[in-house]
């Protein structure tokens, strides 16, 4: 076990993947848990964890909701004359963010652009645990390697994984430490097909070349998409008013694949959220009320 926040960064350069919507999941499922979650967007440009959080916090003040909520930040691209300058107070708005919540925090969930940009490199040069998110299709592959048509091989990095590698070999370098990097298939089809397994073959592969694993994410499902309106999540009770409509089997099957995924992820134990988890299971707070809620929706 640790004492310090275990950083959670989620990242991809390939838009579309579904990095905003895991990185906030995940946060509300740890919060449900009984941890102390902080979350970062560092997307200048969509801001769609930002977008997440403040609809849920807008509903939750509309129906008069009490519901976990995580600290959250956001930070910009510094837009001065000077690149030099620039790196400089990104560094130290991102340094200052960690500062704040470190202390008293378990986890901080990173959400990183499509993009490229300082803050992104910094981000990764920050995680414990490396989510990326890749849609389940061999086109989406290239955005981690370029593979050999013949033999299904590898044969070329991409600027990504690239990117990732040195992100590894600093952090290594600085505290010994190994950023633990999950490749998830994301968008699942429903049904199998050719395609699928050998999206499964390609990316297993391209996993032992850059020496991290491979996990199950979720489906494809329409069910996002209305969630995101009003920043609610499939960890949320299954309640008619609380969610804004009735919930779905979609809405079930996709709590479990997100179930079944933390489990892949094997994050570390917090003795501060197992204390804190003592404290909500005897007192009948509004938090623990919607966990047991959850809990007897599924039983």
């Amino acid at each position: 076990m640790r004492q310090g926040a275990h950083v959670i960064v989620v990242g991809n350069e390939k838009g579309g993947s579904g990095k905003s919507t895991t990185a906030f999941h995940l946060a509300i499922f740890l919060l449900y848990q009984g941890h102390k979650v902080a979350s970062i967007d560092v997307d200048s440009r969509q801001q769609t964890l930002t977008h997440y959080v403040r609809n849920r916090r807008d509903w939750a003040r509309s129906k008069g909701l009490s519901l976990p909520h995580t600290t959250h930040f956001h930070l910009p691209l510094a837009r001065g004359d000077s690149l030099k300058e620039n790196h400089r107070i990104e560094f130290d708005l991102f340094r200052q963010a960690i500062g704040e919540v470190e202390a008293n925090t378990d986890y901080i969930v990173v959400d990183t652009p499509g993009f490229d940009t300082n803050l992104t490199r910094l981000a990764h040069s920050l995680a414990d645990t490396l989510i990326t998110p890749v849609n389940d299709s061999l086109i989406d592959l290239s955005v981690m390697a370029q593979v050999d048509p013949v033999t299904g091989e590898p044969r070329e990095l991409s600027h990504y994984a690239r990117l990732v590698q040195r992100a590894r070999s600093e952090r290594l370098a600085v505290d010994g430490k190994n950023i633990d990097w999950i490749l998830v298939r994301n968008r699942i089809s429903m049904l199998s097909s050719r395609n699928m397994r050998q999206v499964q073959t390609m990316l297993d592969r391209i996993a032992t070349r850059l020496g991290c694993r491979v996990a199950d994410g979720i489906a494809e499902r329409v069910i996002f998409r209305s969630l995101f309106a009003t920043g609610m999540t499939v960890f949320d009770p299954l309640d008619e008013e609380l969610l804004g409509g009735m919930p779905s089997m979609s809405h079930m099957s996709a709590r479990q694949e997100y179930r079944a995924l933390v489990t892949a992820l094997n994050l570390p134990a917090s003795r501060r959220a197992e204390a804190r988890r003592e404290v909500l299971a005897s007192q009948p707070t509004d938090v623990n009320r919607f966990a047991h809620m959850a809990a007897r929706s599924e039983s």
